[in-house]
């Protein structure tokens, strides 16, 4: 399964707001490091802020800030909601010859649902912090002399 880029975007832009603790950001400081339109990000921005993933203020001194309760939302959760309900595979439209005899959208529908139950087994604040990762062998350390 491939993420749209708004859910893509939005994901990127909750992880890059997440380290602000007294200054807020704001919709071209964003849009600059993540290298997004700033009219997409504002897009973006309205429907997180309607979520209530984050909160925005508008003015001098404002801007937008990650609101604390979203670092305990599941990543199933949020996935899901910025995909919105767009099916995998379209057997509709146009109307697929293979609809009474095929079970792979069934089979592909159920990936899907591993896929978002997976995500739930993590917050957006587990995504915060990278793993440890594996110390990489010297070339050297792998040739027995």
């Amino acid at each position: 399964m491939q993420l749209n880029k708004f859910t893509d975007y939005a994901l990127r832009i909750l992880m890059y707001i997440s380290s602000a603790k007294d200054t807020p950001y704001t919709i071209a400081e964003i849009a600059t490091d993540l290298q997004v339109s700033q009219n997409h990000l504002v897009k973006i921005v309205h429907f997180m802020g309607k979520q209530q993933w984050i909160l925005t203020t508008r003015g001098k001194g404002g801007g937008i800030r990650l609101n604390p309760g979203a670092l305990q939302l599941k990543l199933g959760s949020i996935v899901r909601i910025l995909q919105g309900e767009t099916p995998i595979v379209e057997c509709n439209t146009p109307p697929c010859v293979l609809r009474s005899r095929c079970g792979l959208k069934g089979i592909l529908d159920e990936a899907v649902e591993q896929f978002y139950h997976q995500l739930d087994q993590y917050a957006l604040a587990d995504v915060l912090t990278a793993p440890p990762q594996p110390a990489r062998s010297s070339p050297i350390a792998l040739i027995n002399l």
